[in-house]
């Protein structure tokens, strides 16, 4: 593993040769006018603001939304290399799915000593709600995104698994149409896979995983918190691509056993909700009574099998970065095979022996709460003040079983677009999964993110980052 001081530029080799994958690209870029370049990078950012694709920030200014930069230099990964990557995937969501049963179900792996009972003790994202219930189609993670981050030629690494409510899906499309509305000739160069029958791909698969209740061709809505969520532009704009229904929580109730929508001819039973809604906002008789997102009664309808609810309650238990640090020994549990991505290095501050470990290197390490997300909560220690390790020292020590640690890698990096030409930044990348009862589909490409200040590994876009187009070249 290839940690800070050895970067892999993803473009250039040690002596500023061109790879492979970006050969066509930089055949072309040299044929182009730097002026006219600068216009359509500054012509980017109109079409994303005229588009509306924003998101909310929380925190000093409370849902102050901005726009997400967009660069107009695309990542590119060769097909081979994604053959590879999509294998690793492919197991790591196979065992994922696998893993959420057997928890929920006869906890083989616990029985078996793989897997600490402790991880699953007082731990929020673990529904008893769920214990010994097979939702429809045995799906219980029917959207995942794996985030992959790259240190070498052949080497990649899992840094976390979402499972609950992958979000950025929105921005992989539209960034794609962005560019190719501005460099159509560019496509015309360079062969890369489709990313745009994503939504009509989504809806297939979400109606595969209909319950028994449904009738003739199934009923897919979407359900958003509302227009005040960080990721309600994706919300909308998914409904909008799927052809389905947009919904908030006052949209729905339970009619005759099933949950039910208003439509202008009265309310229509709903087949598959996807809900970008949390857990804990699902439904006010079964967990938060406060809540005004959720649907009364929907878990009573869940269980008895009138809707599918993608993904499942509880699979947020599979992004608990304590449980990621056994996600090695879950792919060889759940697949009988060794995991083709590894995962990254982690000390799980619960244990004291990795505890200590953590405090004595916290100024080399990056330190994540378990249930951390969006750069949230987090402590880069290389880049950070000694005032900021003492105080994130104070957090670790008083709530250890909250926190993980990893080493700081030194991300690969891609190109940007700058006025003054080219210059390397730090990424990672999002590949979008798809599962259904009898299929697993991974969009070829997924949602780059980009840390746009120079030298900076933080690249989610709460945090400064922005996004580029993924490329995933043809045969």
């Amino acid at each position: 593993m290839t940690t800070t001081g050895e970067t892999y530029n993803e473009m250039r080799g040690p002596s500023g040769e061109v790879r492979d994958a970006y050969s066509d690209y930089q055949a072309w870029f040299e044929e182009q006018d730097a002026k006219t370049l600068s216009r359509k990078h500054r012509d980017a950012e109109t079409i994303f603001r005229r588009t509306g694709i924003t998101f909310n920030v929380y925190g000093a200014d409370e849902a102050e939304e901005r726009l997400i930069p967009f660069d107009i230099v695309p990542r590119i990964v060769t097909a081979a290399e994604w053959r590879r990557l999509s294998r690793g995937i492919e197991q790591r969501v196979r065992a994922l799915n696998a893993f959420i049963h057997d928890l929920y179900h006869r906890q083989e792996i616990v029985r078996a000593g793989r897997l600490p009972q402790r991880l699953l003790c007082n731990n929020a994202t673990w529904l008893p709600q769920m214990v010994g219930f097979h939702p429809p189609g045995g799906v219980y993670t029917h959207v995942v995104g794996i985030d992959l981050v790259r240190t070498g030629p052949d080497e990649w690494f899992v840094l976390e698994d979402n499972a609950r409510t992958p979000s950025g899906v929105s921005y992989m499309l539209e960034n794609r149409e962005t560019m190719m509305a501005m460099f159509p000739d560019l496509f015309m160069r360079v062969p890369v896979e489709t990313v745009s029958d994503y939504p009509r791909r989504l809806a297939k698969s979400l109606a595969a995983c209909a319950p028994a209740a449904a009738r003739g061709r199934p009923v897919v809505a979407v359900l958003t918190p509302g227009i005040y969520n960080s990721a309600y532009f994706e919300h909308a704009f998914l409904a909008d691509q799927m052809g389905a229904e947009l919904v908030e929580g006052s949209d729905l109730r339970v009619v005759d056993g099933r949950v039910a929508m208003r439509t202008t001819a009265g309310y229509k039973p709903v087949d598959v909700l996807y809900r970008r809604v949390d857990d804990d906002f699902l439904d006010p008789l079964t967990f938060r009574p406060d809540s005004l997102l959720g649907v009364p009664g929907i878990m009573d309808v869940y269980r008895s099998g009138g809707i599918t609810i993608a993904n499942a309650p509880g699979t947020g238990v599979a992004d608990d970065k304590a449980i990621y640090s056994f996600m090695p020994q879950i792919v060889e549990f759940y697949t009988g095979e060794k995991p083709l991505l590894p995962n990254v290095q982690t000390w799980r501050c619960a244990d004291p022996d990795d505890l200590a470990y953590v405090l004595d290197q916290l100024p080399e390490l990056v330190v994540k709460e378990v249930h951390g997300s969006g750069g949230y909560g987090m402590l880069v220690g290389p880049a950070s003040t000694k005032m900021q390790i003492a105080e994130f020292r104070q957090k670790i020590v008083s709530r250890p079983d909250n926190y993980i640690a990893q080493p700081t890698l030194a991300l690969s990096t891609c190109p940007i677009y700058t006025d003054a030409g080219l210059a390397p930044r730090h990424v990672d990348l999002r590949p979008y999964v798809l599962v259904s009862p009898d299929r697993i589909e991974i969009t070829p490409g997924g949602l780059t993110r980009v840390a746009l200040t120079e030298g900076s590994l933080v690249v989610n876009s709460s945090q400064g980052g922005g996004t580029k187009d993924t490329w995933v070249l043809k045969e």
